[in-house]
């Protein structure tokens, strides 16, 4: 999936992302980058075993590149991805919020793996409402494909819950990354932009208020 970022004084940024998560990344990171350095109260990994957080080693390029960019500055966007094309206007923030969502899917963080799936279906610009869709779709169908192995089902969605709490540790995490790494703001409020959606998504899934009963009023019928 590439993704292209045009800047008003004619600037063209290109981030290719490997939906795989097998590159596109940078070897050695940055010091922001260390595992060691602001790491995750939740995270697993061993800093004496693992140099570098995943999840910032696949941001250290962006950050490089647009930490001297205002977020509110007005980017063109293009993503282009299975003979599709999605072109915008929009901020640099969104942008990034969008792109920092699938990078962390795909980093190989332990916290954001169970994402990986959305990934491949990712839907760049989402709205809470098509991010709450996607999650819990994905999830639901990820559990039947789990019965179908003999596997326990979660049809009560607790893991999802699980999955979002930890989220928003990781988006904690990496904001504190993130403020040592930009000259600007716009890779962070770009973290906080993603991190507000993963906030969404939480607080429906605890106190669902039929946000999405009116896509599905079918379903409700009796036969």
């Amino acid at each position: 999936m590439r993704y292209e970022f045009g800047f008003p004084d004619g600037r063209l940024w290109i981030h290719e992302v490997d939906l795989a998560g097998t590159g596109g990344r940078v070897e050695s990171g940055p010091e922001w980058a260390r595992l060691g350095f602001q790491q995750c109260s939740h995270c697993p990994l061993n800093a004496a075993e693992v140099r570098d957080c995943p999840f910032a080693l696949a941001l250290a390029r962006p950050v490089a590149v647009l930490a001297r960019s205002p977020s509110y500055e007005e980017v063109r966007m293009a993503v282009f991805w299975r003979g599709r094309e999605i072109r915008q206007q929009t901020t640099l923030q969104r942008a990034l919020g969008s792109l920092l969502g699938l990078l962390g899917a795909t980093s190989g963080c332990p916290h954001t793996r169970m994402l990986r799936a959305m990934a491949w279906f990712h839907w760049p610009f989402s709205t809470s409402a098509e991010t709450l869709y996607r999650s819990l779709g994905t999830y639901l169908l990820g559990q039947h494909l789990r019965r179908q192995r003999g596997l326990e089902p979660d049809w009560d969605m607790d893991g999802l819950r699980e999955l979002y709490r930890n989220l928003r540790l990781v988006n904690l995490g990496m904001a504190g990354r993130l403020r040592a790494a930009a000259e600007e703001d716009s890779s962070l409020n770009g973290l906080i932009l993603l991190d507000l959606l993963a906030a969404d998504t939480l607080y429906s899934l605890d106190s669902y208020e039929g946000e999405l009963d009116g896509f599905f009023a079918e379903y409700f019928e009796e036969e």
